[in-house]
């Protein structure tokens, strides 16, 4: 080989993996990686990002219905969901005066875009679709969905999904209790879909729907509290064999991802979930199995 065209192609080799090396820097990183990097160093309180320095920002909607929250107040810590966040909350390090409760609607909490919460609670399901939106925390709540019709109904009367088909059925908009009657029951007539649970509890009590569908706990406050004349027809079986779980909402990619999971996981393992559920949902145990 010629000395200087072996010269020649030595330096471009070397300018080459010089360029390689400059551009694979400042490539793109792929979200795993990127999610690594962002991550704490470790989970406690001090180097946490928080939205606010030193304080824990918790979402959830307003109302704020039980059990999950008693008397409208998420700042409480009483009701389920209240004494899971500030338990979550101790886990990581807070204490109740640094967490601050923030107002954002169901649908919001898991729609595309940048969060002013650190996470948000208030019975959102874990599912695929969302998380291409938002990061979920481990389940803190395995849940069954139930149909709720004034006694004496023809939907009252109902034994399986398929006494369901011919009635009207409604639900929250955007709740997996709308994908239940949807997915499961397929009914004849399009569901009536609502803003809120308020709107499709006035709905049932005025008769303008035969039956709603919400979670369980919900049913059972809602058939001994607000519609006293309703009935709780029957809960649906978990569909594609693992429960549905509520789980904690967190911005897309979310640096305290990792350690809000830890949190929840370290409360199931040393008993506390079980044990905050036994007080605040002892009474929403068992009902029907509509198959």
């Amino acid at each position: 080989m010629h000395p200087a065209r072996s010269t020649l192609r030595g330096a471009l080799t070397s300018a080459t993996v010089a360029l390689l090396a400059v551009a694979a820097g400042c490539a793109p990183q792929s979200e795993d990686k990127a999610a690594d990097q962002s991550s704490p160093a470790s989970c406690a309180k001090g180097d946490l990002a928080t939205e606010v320095s030193g304080k824990l920002t918790v979402a959830t909607d307003e109302p704020a219905y039980e059990p999950w929250f008693k008397d409208g107040e998420p700042a409480g810590g009483e009701g389920f969901e209240s004494a899971v966040a500030y338990a979550v909350a101790k886990q990581l390090g807070y204490d109740k005066g640094d967490v601050v409760w923030q107002s954002v609607p169901f649908n919001k909490a898991f729609a595309p875009g940048e969060k002013t919460f650190d996470f948000d609670i208030n019975q959102v399901s874990i599912s695929d679709e969302r998380k291409k939106a938002v990061d979920f925390s481990s389940g803190y709540y395995d849940v069954r969905q139930a149909v709720i019709a004034l006694k004496g109904s023809k939907a009252a009367g109902a034994k399986s999904v398929a006494d369901l088909k011919d009635v009207e059925l409604g639900a929250q908009v955007g709740t997996t209790s709308l994908d239940y009657i949807n997915d499961v029951v397929k009914p004849k007539e399009d569901p009536a879909a609502y803003t809120k649970n308020d709107q499709a509890k006035s709905a049932l009590k005025n008769g303008q729907v035969d039956a709603i569908v919400v979670d369980l706990p919900t049913a059972f406050y809602i058939t001994a509290a607000e519609v006293t004349d309703a009935t709780i027809v029957g809960q649906f079986e978990n569909q594609g064999g693992t429960p549905e779980q509520f789980g904690l909402v967190l911005d897309k990619g979310s640096a305290l991802t990792s350690c809000v999971t830890d949190a929840v996981d370290a409360l199931r393992e040393d008993g506390s979930l079980a044990a905050i559920e036994k007080q605040w949902l002892s009474d929403a145990v068992d009902a029907p199995v509509l198959k």
